[in-house]
């Protein structure tokens, strides 16, 4: 391994991310001679500079790992899965699976999870793409019929006079009995063995030393909580960041793997996709 090599980590401004990263954005771990720079974007964003294999580690979204498994390997850890919750489709006015298929519905991304679990709950979506904090408001203002929300927008919907039509987490576990694999963290094939086993220690170590000291985590993840109250912020965190993210398991792989396998046969990924992970 060259001396301190520089390792670009790539997240969302998202509590959880927040949380998960606070330990390596903080120094309170060891980082194995490597000298981190984070880079924070928006999800769709990520998924697409992943698409060219910007970053070394990058978070990325599950449905996104299918059009670049060739250049990342996931990690086991780091993975933000809901045990019968998710992303959730809201609307000013209740709204029937028929209407859905008719309405025009805000994204907050192609390469979402979140949006590939919605087509395949709702073949014929019609959807426009909004920024993801944008969504909440764009459909209380009239601009779309319906929104699927991600991050904190699942909490805070209803002080807008929103309604929750469907939770795409429920509708997967009523199909599946797993929980929904929204996104996870991937290393670059070219970095080799070594070097992607090492960063995967380093994650899952600052993910242990988040939940072991997750006040001080909870507190540093606060701030990336557009407007979620430290209540919330803590309710959001305990959705995403749990068991199935210090390391995702066997049940969070079959999870991941059900979740492709379903999309490639919908028609809706290009290929079936082989889950790898660096082990």
């Amino acid at each position: 391994m060259s001396a301190s090599p520089c390792i670009r980590i790539a997240h969302s401004p998202d509590p959880d991310d927040a949380f998960m990263f606070y330990a390596l954005a903080k120094g309170k771990i060891p980082t194995e001679g490597f000298r981190l720079e984070h880079v924070l974007l928006d999800i769709e964003s990520l998924n697409r500079r992943a698409l060219v294999g910007e970053y070394e580690l990058t978070a990325l979204s599950f449905h996104a790992y299918a059009h670049v498994a060739d250049i990342y390997v996931l990690l086991r850890s780091g993975a933000s899965m809901g045990e019968g919750y998710g992303p959730i489709l809201v609307a000013r006015e209740d709204m029937t699976v028929d209407d859905l298929s008719r309405a025009r519905i805000a994204v907050p991304g192609t390469l979402t999870t979140a949006f590939l679990v919605l087509r395949l709950s709702i073949p014929d979506v019609h959807h426009v793409v909004v920024p993801f904090d944008r969504i909440p408001e764009y459909v209380a203002e009239g601009k779309a019929d319906a929104g699927l929300l991600i991050h904190e927008g699942q909490l805070t919907y209803s002080a807008l006079g929103l309604r929750k039509i469907l939770d795409l987490g429920e509708w997967w576990f009523e199909r599946t009995r797993l929980p929904l694999p929204l996104g996870g963290n991937a290393v670059r094939r070219d970095l080799g063995g070594e070097v992607q086993r090492a960063l995967s220690r380093l994650l899952q170590q600052s993910i242990a030393y988040g939940l072991a000291h997750r006040e001080d985590a909870l507190d540093y993840a606060r701030a990336f909580g557009r407007g979620l109250d430290l209540a919330s912020t803590d309710r959001f965190i305990r959705m995403y960041v749990n068991e199935l993210t210090l390391d995702c398991g066997e049940r969070g792989k079959a999870a991941i793997r059900q979740l492709l396998q379903m999309g490639y046969e919908r028609g809706l990924l290009p290929r079936a996709i082989p889950v790898e992970f660096v082990e």
